[in-house]
């Protein structure tokens, strides 16, 4: 979610024209002006409601993770993005999200590594809430539980792909359910940090956040205990609708 800018940006704006200087310190404070418009009308990412309360994913996730991972850490990766587009052009800014984690290469080269931290961050998490929900998990339905049966045989031999893989990321990172739009085909792919499946072209469906401030007040370093309870909150409807808007 983004805010538009508030008055004060809109009065700047006004004053900022229509004034008259020196041909030397003219350009110079027309430029700083106009430096200041140009972060002003900039409309800001906002932390997405959460969907449920702290402690519905109880016992599965405990509420004092959910509260922590939501407010802290989601929050500061907003802060920390909107922090790096402000000084970002202006083409880069009016983009959504999802288009400059999916053309990195339009950020500026020392705001880059920024961007795809804070962003990927940002992103990867509003897709994590949505992706749960209390008395979620079993088995899929619809067509993605068709395209995952295409892609990996049955449920079974994809969720122990999914499980053993992202079990396994070394550090912090993600394990994604994808869909790739060159092979028109599901899959699985893992993620270092916050990267997201984006930069490399493909369309996030389901995530595991396998970051350990995800788990580690309840699991400590039992990775594989968090990663199989994630399994009992997955929320399959909200796979399919973006599996469904992916193609």
């Amino acid at each position: 979610m983004r805010h538009l800018p508030d008055s004060n940006c809109i009065s700047l704006r006004r004053n900022c024209f229509g004034r008259k200087s020196s041909q030397t310190q003219g350009k110079k404070k027309e430029k700083d002006k106009r430096f200041r418009i140009h972060n002003c009308l900039m409309s800001k990412y906002e932390l997405p409601p959460l969907p449920y309360s702290y402690d519905a994913l109880e016992p599965h996730i405990d509420a004092k993770t959910m509260e922590i991972h939501y407010t802290k850490h989601h929050q500061t990766y907003t802060n920390n993005l909107n922090a790096a587009l402000e000084k970002c052009p202006q083409d880069v800014q009016n983009k959504d999200i999802t288009e400059i984690l999916s053309d990195l290469g339009s950020v500026p080269n020392d705001l880059r590594s920024a961007v795809n931290f804070n962003g990927g961050g940002f992103d990867n998490h509003r897709i994590f809430w949505n992706n749960l929900k209390p008395n979620g998990g079993g088995d899929p339905q619809g067509s993605i539980a068709e395209a995952i049966n295409n892609s990996f045989g049955t449920f079974s031999a994809f969720k122990e792909k999914f499980t053993t893989s992202t079990v396994g990321i070394q550090g912090s990172g993600w394990g994604w359910l994808v869909f790739d739009p060159k092979s028109n085909k599901v899959d699985y792919k893992s993620m270092p940090n916050q990267t997201s499946p984006r930069t490399e072209n493909l369309v996030p469906l389901l995530g595991c956040d396998v970051w350990e401030h995800a788990y580690y007040l309840k699991y400590q370093n039992k990775r594989p205990d968090y990663v199989n309870a994630w399994w009992n909150l997955i929320n399959w409807e909200d796979v399919n609708n973006r599996y469904a808007k992916s193609k």
